[in-house]
């Protein structure tokens, strides 16, 4: 079974080159300049922009190194559903596939989600020292290749597609230690993660009110999506309407007061 690459934005934007699958019914690798060869792509990173235009929707993943473009069909998908819940920016995990195409000449990356996760700060912080540990180990591959001691023919025809220097490695291996420094402190991390989930939801409640107020199932999906279970939602929501916060004006649906 094929495994899921994890990468940075800021090496993955920097791709032009891609592999052909095993068959044709297989998608095409795209091969970094720094050897990864992705079809599948784990993800972590804040969301920070979502729009839809006709039936697609795109929307930005940003980590520490730059971003990624995320292009889907906005028809009703799962996927699609889940992402016009997020509230911008949320810090986001997403499991898809990389694609790179050509227009007027020029390449154009992009990831088709296939799954989309709300995470908490500590999460993202591991993927982000994760990915950094793959990245150094790939940048060590190539440079034992530029020094002539790799008999590889994969990196070696990567050395060659992107005319690779020593100079390029210095500048990934400065734009992996800028990611770590943007790690917070393990104290800090738990921290985060200890957030009582009652304020997200009674900004939810307020935020998203019509006139019938917002739907009781609706704030355990858009909860689920930040990985708080239904059960601890149906306590907090018990909680706000004994405390006068909210109340219910018909039943499956609470308003703020």
């Amino acid at each position: 079974m094929e495994g899921a690459v994890r990468l940075f934005a800021g090496e993955f934007n920097q791709s032009t080159l891609t592999v052909p699958g095993e068959d044709d019914k297989s998608a095409a690798w795209v091969v970094t300049p720094f050897g990864t060869s992705c079809r599948l792509v784990f993800l972590a990173g804040a969301l920070v922009e979502v729009q839809e235009q006709g039936d697609m929707l795109s929307a930005r993943l940003a980590d520490p190194t730059g971003g990624f473009d995320l292009v889907l069909g906005g028809n009703n998908t799962p996927c699609a559903g889940s992402i016009r819940k997020i509230p911008c920016p949320s810090f986001i995990s997403v499991s898809g596939r990389a694609q790179l195409y050509r227009w007027d000449g020029k390449p154009v990356l992009t990831i088709r989600p296939d799954q989309v996760q709300v995470i908490d700060r500590r999460i993202r912080d591991q993927w982000v020292i994760t990915t950094a540990s793959s990245t150094l180990a790939r940048l060590e591959a190539m440079h034992l290749a530029l020094q002539g001691t790799c008999t590889d023919k994969r990196i070696l025809r990567v050395c060659s597609h992107y005319c690779l220097t020593p100079g390029d490695l210095r500048r990934l291996a400065e734009m992996v230690a800028g990611a770590l420094s943007s790690v917070r402190p393990s104290t800090e991390t738990e921290r985060a993660v200890q957030t009582d989930p009652r304020d997200m939801i009674m900004e939810y409640i307020r935020t998203a009110s019509g006139p019938r107020g917002v739907a009781v199932e609706e704030i355990i999906e858009m909860a689920r999506l930040r990985a708080v279970s239904s059960e601890a939602v149906l306590t907090v929501i018990e909680s706000l309407i004994v405390e006068d916060e909210c109340y219910q004006p018909q039943k499956g649906y609470v308003k703020p007061l």
